[in-house]
């Protein structure tokens, strides 16, 4: 059954030797294979999984969910720290420069190293167009119509082709484990939108179990969140781990994991 520890989140568990930060990492076990999904904003993931006896030598990929700092841009500093890993896993369009817009003024989320500084690295960047098993009962989905009403924040935005325009995040990709109690999701932000995710997760891997990580909630009423949630419910989702983005409201509905929290499904 899978095992998910979360290396760094926006808040610490009861484990006070850690650090926090805002971003978001978790390792993910299962069937004897170790994925790193997300590395949070620099090094603090690594910081924390030496404190709490995490090995991150025998990696067996590296899934980065979009391409904002706070998810993807310690990976650098896992390759500079002397580690090594032979695939990760981005989506199409992860290396365009993103931006917070607040009038005429961009704020740059942008991950700063590029498709050549991984390569150099010796690490080969796979692009996820659609759902790829990276190993069995182990996927990861892309490419998620949006059916339902969420809605992307209007501040994001991304520079395409030398103009800016609105980011659909259309490089977004997330996690599924495939159990025999259902398939646990595993989002990074949820940028565009866990309901539609969701819906893809349940068409394309199985009925769904669980959903982990951030749900992108944070800025969301009260009623949109409550919606979200029983929808959730309504899918198969019987344990939701929040954290990160998703709100406190979100979160209430929820079992909020911090960092050094670890999650084993029985």
């Amino acid at each position: 059954m899978p095992k998910l520890s979360v290396l760094l989140e926006n808040r610490l568990s009861h484990n006070r030797a850690l650090k926090c930060a805002h971003g978001l990492s978790v390792l993910v076990e299962h069937s004897g294979r170790r994925v790193l999904f997300d590395t949070g904003p620099d090094s603090t993931f690594l910081y924390n999984a030496h404190r709490l006896g995490v090995s991150l030598s025998d990696i067996d990929a590296v899934v980065l969910s979009h391409g904002h700092y706070d998810h993807a841009s310690g990976f650098m500093d896992y390759m500079e720290a002397g580690y090594s890993v032979s695939e990760l896993y981005v989506g199409k369009g992860f290396f365009d420069r993103k931006y917070s817009e607040n009038g005429n003024v961009l704020s740059d989320l942008s991950v700063p190293w590029k498709a050549c500084d991984a390569a150099g690295k010796g690490c080969s960047i796979i692009d996820v167009a659609e759902t790829v098993e990276i190993f069995p009962d182990f996927f990861i989905l892309s490419s998620f119509p949006r059916i339902h009403d969420e809605i992307i924040p209007a501040r994001y935005v991304v520079e395409r082709d030398g103009k800016i325009e609105s980011d659909d995040f259309s490089d977004e990709i997330a996690i599924a484990v495939r159990t025999d109690e259902g398939v646990v999701l595993i989002a990074g932000c949820s940028h565009p939108g866990i309901m539609n995710m969701a819906d893809e997760a349940e068409k394309r891997v199985g009925p769904l179990k669980a959903v982990v990580g951030g749900v992108h909630l944070v800025s969301e009423t009260e009623e949109r969140t409550e919606r979200t949630i029983s929808y959730l419910q309504s899918k198969g989702v019987s344990s939701l781990y929040l954290c990160h983005c998703s709100g406190r409201s979100a979160e209430e509905h929820s079992t909020h994991v911090g960092c050094g929290d670890v999650i084993i499904f029985r």
